[in-house]
């Protein structure tokens, strides 16, 4: 496409935006609303993935030993665990280090258990961990049919829950997600539409001196870009000074080592970019939608 073409069809998107007044202003509006609610659901939805993605990796199988068990079936059972595929890491666990993280983590209440510290009645254990957290069920399974393991603990139906939750909240958020962004088409398409049915005179015309479908279709196009671009302007400010508040003062609030926002730089301007594309797809894809069902030329 030559530039004199290319710059004919920018000026005939922009003067369709100032033709078409309140149309564009409720589509620039009713973008701008949509992508607000799209930014935040993506802001939440990716910090919540990663809230859920530093629980996931703290989930740990703990292998009790047998108390019989010498030291000769101890390193066995260590091997068999490294054997394992799925396993990413293997601790071991004495149980004089088992009753001082016990005494260490009830506070002034452990103080009770120190009189065990002679006749110590915990086990040996093996703390291990996985690749994928999702490994967590069969590896636990797996342990559990080792000679010389007495028990194996894993939080079953805490950790399943855990798991289900999060895909769950996943599944819904890119819906929610999905279905707002085909609102957004729907509503530039809609403004398109009625651009294309006011002009179907000139189209017509122009289509009687030689003009290509590519060539009328190319300020619809466009058009359709500026009013995508347009509508995400003040979302794409929302969200910046949203976060940068929320990441100044309620990240200080937060007491929990697993619970922490995406730091501002570079989490704000990536999401800023992610909203910008989105609109500008939008309105591509709104005016495309358009032109092909419509533009009988």
């Amino acid at each position: 496409m030559k530039f004199n073409t290319f710059k004919r069809h920018l000026s005939e998107g922009a003067k369709n935006i100032r033709r078409n007044g309140w149309m564009t202003v409720a589509s620039v509006g009713a973008v701008t609303t949509t992508l607000i609610l799209v930014g935040a659901f993506l802001a939440l939805m990716l910090n919540l993935n990663q809230v859920a993605g530093n629980i996931e990796e703290d989930v740990e199988i703990k292998a009790l030993v047998e108390v019989t068990a010498d030291e000769a079936q101890v390193d066995e059972i260590r091997q068999k665990i490294d054997d394992i595929p799925e396993v990413a890491s293997v601790d071991y666990s004495s149980k004089e280090e088992e009753l001082n993280g016990l005494i260490e983590s009830m506070g002034e209440q452990g103080e009770t258990w120190e009189m065990f510290e002679q006749d110590n009645p915990l086990n040996d254990a093996f703390v291990i961990k996985t690749d994928d957290p999702l490994d967590t069920f069969d590896v636990a399974s797996e342990i559990e049919g080792f000679e010389n393991i007495q028990e194996v603990n894993y939080g079953e139906d805490v950790v399943q829950n855990l798991f289900r939750f999060n895909k769950y909240a996943r599944n819904i958020g890119l819906a929610l997600i999905i279905g707002l962004v085909f609102t957004a088409i729907f509503l530039i398409s809609n403004t398109i539409k009625i651009t294309i049915m006011a002009r179907s005179k000139e189209i017509g015309i122009m289509k009687l001196v030689g003009a290509t479908n590519a060539f009328i279709r190319w300020p619809f196009f466009i058009e359709g870009l500026l009013l995508g671009i347009l509508g995400s302007v003040i979302p794409i400010a929302v969200i910046i000074s949203g976060y940068y508040y929320l990441d100044a003062n309620v990240s200080q609030l937060i007491t929990f080592d697993f619970v922490s926002l995406m730091p501002f730089n570079p989490f704000a301007w990536q999401l800023s970019l992610i909203i910008l594309g989105i609109g500008a797809v939008i309105g591509v894809w709104g005016s495309v939608m358009s032109v092909r069902k419509f533009l009988k030329v």
